[in-house]
């Protein structure tokens, strides 16, 4: 019978792990930053679903005319219109809202004066029927009137909005249009709005 050498076989020495090359690292951190940057812009640039989505149409001066989807509710035109006082208690940077610069180049703000009208059907918010509205054609005017479901308006330190078409200077308030505030952006906020977070979101 053969007799085993007890000496043990010696195991072949393990190769080093190869270091990742610095090209390759750095691909790997391009790759890396280009996901973050790209999940950090879906983020920014997420739609607000507390207000119905909703475009500016036109804009002629400080006069704005803004649409929404046909099918919006009263409530939700309640809250477009109480979002745009939101952001003139805030900020008075209604560019976060679409809207071009209103009083360019004054020192005391860009945004100093804001009318926003709020449609349906967003024919009634193209230029030349602004235009035509601003120039007084009556029967643009009329039925103007009569299509607009929301209005905004900020005068300096004044404020107003409500739903239905907005009330003339000096004349009676129409039992078609539904008064949501009226005062000065310094009032203290109301108890319906205590409960919201006055952070504003991207748009």
């Amino acid at each position: 019978m053969q007799q085993q050498d007890p000496t043990p076989t010696p195991t072949p020495p393990s190769k080093p792990k190869k270091r990742l090359d610095t090209v390759v690292k750095l691909a790997l951190g391009v790759v890396a930053m280009s996901f973050t940057l790209i999940w950090g812009g879906m983020y920014l640039t997420r739609p607000d679903r507390t207000i119905p989505p909703y475009s500016v149409g036109s804009q002629v001066g400080h006069i704005v005319a803004a649409h929404v989807p046909h099918d919006t509710t009263d409530l939700g035109v309640e809250t477009l219109v109480k979002r745009f006082r939101k952001v003139g208690r805030q900020t008075h940077h209604f560019a976060k809202m679409k809207i071009q610069p209103t009083t360019p180049g004054d020192p005391n703000g860009w945004y100093r004066k804001v009318v926003v009208y709020v449609f349906v059907n967003d024919g009634w918010a193209e230029p030349d029927v602004l235009n035509k509205f601003l120039a007084g054609d009556p029967t643009t005017v009329k039925n103007y009137e009569k299509e607009m479901r929301g209005y905004y308006r900020l005068q300096d330190q004044e404020e107003e909005g409500g739903l239905g078409p907005i009330p003339k200077a000096g004349a009676e308030v129409s039992d078609a249009t539904r008064i949501l505030f009226k005062g000065l952006i310094t009032d203290p906020v109301p108890a319906e709005l205590e409960y919201e977070d006055f952070s504003i979101s991207p748009m």
